[in-house]
């Protein structure tokens, strides 16, 4: 396919193709066999520019990528001529998912690559070439684990270089970079040790506290997530203040939902520790965000935030949470929330929660305005 064209139906064809067989006295599409309102062609600028990139020849063979793996790692080479490399690197992976196979095969590759990074002082820009890289193979088979090894088990340089693109590196870099570290956190020893490193905790709860890109964000949360496996890092995330950056990101209008749902499964696992559970009870909208987001997020969200809602009223029966739960219409939520799920642990913790918040007049549901008179609990 060289020109692709779409048309009334939405299916694409190839110009040349769809043009013949309309000629030879047809007038329906080939592949749903519509009768079609019309025969005019609209381009498909997007595949077209995909076809464009792909078929488009390499600038570098397989030969010359071992020539440029040897000068990048060779520190006589000049960081001009080590970035040069990298992205000459860059532009024959990219070219098809055979380069991507040959260089995450090609002996010693992923070894020159963070020996890169264990150098002392090596600037930023060649940081950057780097992970550029390394983000463009860890798909494939292996590299993760490997990876995992020669960073987590090099000297803190590598680590440091990589933490420096979190720190300052460009936008693009930064969320590559974090993806790395997210990638390679493959048992609890790694993530242990990841979360240990210094600053990296902060410096991630800095770029999410001020909201710089959507996808950043998206990168963050996964990766605080991967690393909030043990107590102390959950304690640690609260004391940053966590808890309030979450809250502001459930109640932000622009945020992605792919980053409210990471965020309530952040919160979920949060209140497990009780400095997360005090921190909740002292955020007053965290529990009213949930509240408003819990219908439109998916199952396994709405299920870490059912765990959050019905651990703080129903199990640690706090009582400044339930006031944030009713005050934002929480029972009509609640009562939705049971009506979606035909069985199941949400549809008990809904119910366990309708039963708590109308135990007395304070909460109950006979004081309780509701304007939804289709939804019976029982």
């Amino acid at each position: 396919m060289r020109s692709p064209v779409s048309l009334c139906t939405g299916v694409t064809y190839d110009r040349s193709s769809i043009q013949h067989w309309l000629e030879s006295g047809h007038d329906t599409c080939p592949a749903t066999m519509q009768i079609l309102s019309n025969k005019d062609f609209t381009p498909n600028l997007t595949l077209h520019r995909l076809i464009s990139t792909w078929s488009r020849p390499l600038t570098v063979s397989e030969r010359e990528v071992g020539v440029l793996i040897d000068k990048v790692g060779s520190e006589r080479e000049s960081e001009t001529t080590c970035v040069d490399c990298l992205v000459k690197i860059a532009e024959f992976v990219s070219g098809c998912e055979e380069n991507r196979r040959f260089l995450a095969r090609y002996c010693g590759f992923l070894d020159t690559m963070v020996g890169v990074l264990r150098r002392n002082s090596v600037e930023i820009v060649v940081s950057e070439s780097v992970v550029r890289v390394l983000d463009l193979i860890l798909i494939e088979n292996g590299v993760k684990e490997k990876l995992n090894g020669l960073i987590l088990k090099s000297n803190n340089n590598c680590l440091s270089s990589i933490l420096k693109v979190v720190h300052k590196g460009s936008l693009d870099s930064k969320i590559k970079s974090i993806k790395l570290l997210d990638s390679i956190s493959v048992d609890n020893e790694s993530k242990r040790q990841l979360a240990e490193t210094e600053k990296l905790l902060s410096v991630l709860f800095d770029h999410l506290k001020t909201a710089e890109d959507q996808k950043l964000d998206d990168a963050i949360l996964s990766i605080l997530i991967t690393l909030s496996a043990t107590r102390s890092v959950k304690t640690q995330l609260v004391r940053l203040g966590l808890v309030q950056v979450l809250s502001n990101t459930l109640w932000n209008p622009k945020s992605a939902n792919p980053n409210i749902e990471k965020a309530i499964k952040l919160l979920s696992m949060i209140v497990t520790c009780s400095e997360g559970r005090s921190a909740v009870s002292e955020e007053p909208t965290c529990a009213a965000g949930i509240v408003e987001r819990i219908m439109k997020v998916k199952k396994t969200a709405r299920e870490d935030g059912m765990v959050v809602v019905w651990s703080m009223c129903c199990l640690y029966k706090d009582s400044r949470v339930k006031d944030a739960v009713v005050t934002s219409n929480g029972v009509t939520k609640m009562l939705l929330v049971m009506q979606s799920e035909n069985e199941g642990i949400v549809r008990r913790m809904s119910g366990d929660l309708i039963k708590v918040l109308g135990k007395d007049n304070k909460y109950g549901l006979g004081v309780y305005d509701s304007k939804t008179t289709h939804i019976m609990p029982y």
